[in-house]
Parts: structure tokens; sequence; C-alpha cells
């Protein structure tokens, strides 16, 4: 069995493959880091590379960070500490990857998958505040940018019924949410310049 030590390690490389660029590549799309915002993550391959490779994108990148915390999971027994701790890893994986000289994408998806296993409910939660943003807004970024401003309060109340999360899960889900709010700072400033691109639903 593995260590819990070796997970964290782990984490960090699933969390950086970077799916999106391989998976433009694979249609040949070229470098997905050459077109639209720059950006590896689900938006930007549906952008540009359509929407069947967004959504593939969206899937893998949340199947890694959840396979990854459910890793820490098995070979820790569950321990919430560990689960954590390899969300976190994964999430910098994927924002921070070796392969691409540590840049990276948002966060967003793997954010989503690492807190699977954690807080159901809570991801459940942040995803229908996340589809509402987008509906009546058409702005994904906005809808992220919230989305994860709000988990860790949503993690706080619906980690368990009745139940406060242990701490280091606290500390640990706003850290993810810095992390992906700072990836979005430019977003930010684009929609408050009025210049940021809507999402086509159609």
């Amino acid at each position: 069995m593995i260590s819990p030590w070796w997970t964290i390690l782990v984490a960090y490389l699933l969390g950086s493959i970077p799916f999106g660029l391989l998976i433009v590549k694979a249609r040949g799309g070229g470098d997905i880091r050459e077109k639209g915002s720059g950006n590896i993550g689900a938006a930007n391959v549906a952008r540009n590379a359509g929407k069947l490779a967004g959504v593939f994108t969206l899937l893998l990148d949340a199947l890694k960070g959840y396979a990854a915390v459910w890793l820490a999971a098995y070979c820790s027994r569950g321990s919430a500490r560990w689960m954590i701790a390899a969300a976190v890893a994964a999430v910098l994986g994927h924002v921070f990857p070796v392969w691409l000289k540590f840049r990276g994408g948002k966060g967003v998806a793997t954010g989503l998958g690492v807190f699977l296993p954690i807080a159901p409910m809570a991801v459940g939660g942040a995803a229908v505040l996340w589809v509402l943003i987008v509906v009546f807004w058409r702005y994904s970024s906005l809808g992220s940018i919230v989305s994860a401003a709000v988990l860790p309060v949503l993690v706080y109340f619906l980690y368990a019924p009745g139940h406060e999360p242990p701490l280091a899960v606290t500390l640990g889900t706003v850290f993810i949410a810095l992390v992906v709010l700072a990836k979005h700072r430019w977003n930010m400033e684009r929609l408050m310049r009025g210049e940021e691109p809507p999402l086509k639903l159609r």
C-alpha cells in the first residue's frame, strides 16, 4: 500500500496532467496556449477547439482531482487531513504543472473534482451557483469567481450535517479558493471594464 506521504506527490503529478493541451493537440488543433486566453482549461478549449473538446477537458480535469483525493483517502483510511492535503497538491499541480514550466490552468474543474470525495453537497451547491450565473449573465469566469469565493462557506456548512469540518479542511478549502481567485485576477479586471468575452451557450 502506498504511504500517505507519497500520495501528495502523486496528487501533484495527477493534477499536472494538461488534458486541455493534450486533447487539442490530439485533434490537430495545435497548442491551445497560443489561442484565445492562452489558458489550458475547459472554457478556452471550448471556445477554440469546440464544445466537445471543452466537455472532455472539464471531465478529465475534474477526474484527476477526484482520483488524487480518492487515493489519499484509500491510503490513509479516510483521513480528512491527508485528503485535503492531496486536494491542495492536485490543484497546485494543475495551476503550476512542472511539464509546462509551472504555467497551467486556473484550477476550477480540478477544484471541483478534489472536493467531490470531501464535501459532495458543497460541490453540488457551487455547481448550481455556477450554472445559474452562466445562464443569466453568460460569463463562465464570473461563475467560477463567485463559486470559488462561496465554496469555503458551503464546505463549512455542508461538510457533514450538524458538524463543522476539521480545521485542516477549512484552511485547505480557503487556500484553494484563494488560488483559484488569484488565477482569475485578469478576468476580474476585464469584467470590470466590460471586456470579458461571454460564453456562447448555443
